[in-house]
């Protein structure tokens, strides 16, 4: 896909074919073009072509590692409620926090440890080391006779969490296409809400088993084996390839990716790689705090970050981990006799409304499809704070009622309408974010993202059930309403839509500012340009 920019960038493009490495306003430097490239001749005709099967099926592949993410962070909602006192004592709930908090905090530093290393030795090796971490992890938990142990086990599994988290989007997002790139990581988020689902399906046929919890986290050993079984068929990255000077490897793997690709089409990719990584070598000797700069001292670069980190921590402050941890310890406070199998409604929920967005990211985009599901999110919790005022429950979460009145009934109608506007919109296009960081920095953007993620995540989980019993159920809902809110009201004047466009484009639409109005103008562009070759397609045909 040729390159778009809108007339007011011409300027931009001209200093970028004379090859000038241009400062900031804070003097701080970055490289746009290096000279002689010609950055924008390269013929993008291949992102038209269809995508192989191949590329689907390595997508499917290392996707298990979002189901192991979804899986390994959805079992505990069971866990908590089945445990008793199987590590010595009935865990009360500040001990019920810190045992959930632990894998997000371990997913905070499986991040950093996968994030760091991930241009230098490959987008492979952080899943490989997830695999191994989710493995351990899950034995340490299954045989876990003490609150130290089992709290050691979670955060072992949380390494693998953030590992698998940080690397699997980024790989996802450097071999597919990109007319293809949204729904094939949005792939990986389907796979994490499946593996949710299964977590809490497992969960509500173990719950009367003696022993059900340890057989519930033991089971999260078996899907990382089979994803290290398979991943030696699935292809580095074809940048990584590249920067490593294995060429001949990169240009198979472009051709396993766009098999209906000409020669002269894979050539042109090859090439237009080959200049990116050009541009990437010019950070490639300097310190990591020389690229930290890039992201903060470079107005563009910045600005892409922060869009990015805004979308994720919206997702993660918005009150829906909340459910995902404790659903089940939710649904016993508002009166449901079997809060496990009630729960397996939220999975099912977030699995089903993935598909929304597998289907639909890349063809109403981004932009869209956040402003209609963040207003529906801060619209159901609104609601569901005011059932809540009408539940009969204690200072202690203690509920003081028989069986669920209307108002339970309605906290779950509602949090089910909630849930469909997460999965639908936010739950993905959080990690889709990666596709906004510029080339020179977007290791190090990721990493920072996925930062954003479980440091937010862990404080959600840290202070839930303390929220609670503070704030009431009421006033807790209602705090996360206004983080939707406020999130949308970001998404409003400061998201611009990038659907379509090559990741070597999408730093210009941050030139000089969020530029909404020009993200649209562009997109128009791209609409236009598919629509003369379309036609033109047609007329050669008669």
């Amino acid at each position: 896909m040729a390159h778009v920019v809108a007339d007011e960038h011409q300027d931009s493009r001209t200093s970028k074919e004379k090859g000038i490495i241009e400062k900031s306003s804070e003097s701080c430097e970055y490289v746009e073009e290096l000279p002689g490239t010609g950055g924008g001749d390269f013929d993008d005709s291949i992102e038209e072509t269809k995508p192989s099967w191949a590329v689907w099926l390595i997508t499917f592949t290392v996707a298990m590692g979002g189901f192991l993410f979804g899986y390994d962070t959805g079992v505990i909602s069971a866990v908590l409620v089945t445990i008793g006192n199987d590590l010595g004592h009935e865990l009360d709930s500040k001990e019920q926090e810190l045992v959930t908090s632990l894998t997000s905090g371990g997913a905070l530093i499986g991040a950093l440890i996968a994030g760091l290393p991930a241009d230098r030795f490959g987008r492979k090796l952080g899943i490989y080391i997830g695999c191994v971490l989710f493995l351990i992890g899950s034995v340490i938990q299954a045989s876990s006779f003490s609150l130290v142990q089992m709290a050691i086990g979670r955060f072992v599994v949380g390494l693998g969490v953030g590992s698998a988290a940080m690397i699997v989007p980024l790989y996802i997002g450097e071999l597919a296409p990109a007319k293809y790139r949204g729904r094939m990581i949005a792939f990986d988020n389907l796979s994490v809400t499946f593996g949710q689902l299964v977590s809490y399906a497992l969960g509500a046929a173990l719950t009367d088993v003696n022993n059900g919890w340890r057989w519930m986290v033991a089971i999260g050993g078996v899907p990382p084996i089979i994803l290290a079984c398979l991943l030696p068929m699935c292809p580095e990255s074809p940048r990584q390839l590249i920067s490593h000077g294995k060429t001949e490897e990169a240009r198979k793997a472009i051709a396993k990716v766009y098999s209906n690709a000409t020669q002269d089409q894979l050539k042109s990719k090859m090439d237009r790689l080959t200049w990116s990584l050009e541009i990437e070598s010019q950070v490639a000797g300097k310190s990591l705090w020389w690229q930290f700069k890039q992201l903060h001292c470079v107005g563009s670069n910045l600005r892409a970050l922060t869009v990015a980190c805004a979308v994720m921590a919206i997702s993660q402050l918005g009150g829906f981990n909340t459910l995902m941890y404790y659903s089940a310890t939710l649904f016993s406070l508002v009166g449901f006799n079997r809060p496990t199998v009630v729960a397996i409604v939220v999975g099912a929920t977030n699995f089903v409304f993935s598909f929304v967005n597998l289907f639909l990211v890349d063809k109403l985009g981004r932009r869209i499809i956040l402003l209609v599901t963040v207003l529906g999110m801060a619209i159901t919790l609104v609601i569901a704070a005011v059932a809540f005022h009408y539940i009969p429950i204690s200072k202690d979460l203690t509920l003081e009622a028989s069986s669920v009145n209307w108002a339970g009934i309605l906290v779950l109608v509602t949090i089910i309408f909630y849930v469909a506007f997460f999965s639908s919109g936010v739950a993905t296009i959080a990690w889709i974010g990666t596709e906004l960081l510029p080339l020179e920095v977007r290791a190090l953007g990721t990493m920072i993202n996925t930062v954003t993620c479980w440091s937010s995540n862990v404080l959600i989980a840290s202070t839930f059930l303390s929220m609670m019993k503070s704030m009431t159920p009421s006033g807790a809902f209602a705090f996360y309403a206004c983080i939707c809110f406020s999130g949308w009201l970001f998404v409003l004047f400061l998201f611009p839509e990038v659907k379509g466009l090559p990741l070597e484009d999408i730093r210009v639409v941050f030139e000089g500012g969020f530029n909404v109005k020009l993200s649209k103008k562009m997109q128009k562009e791209l609409k236009m340009k598919a629509a003369e070759k379309d036609s033109s397609h047609q007329q050669s045909k008669v």
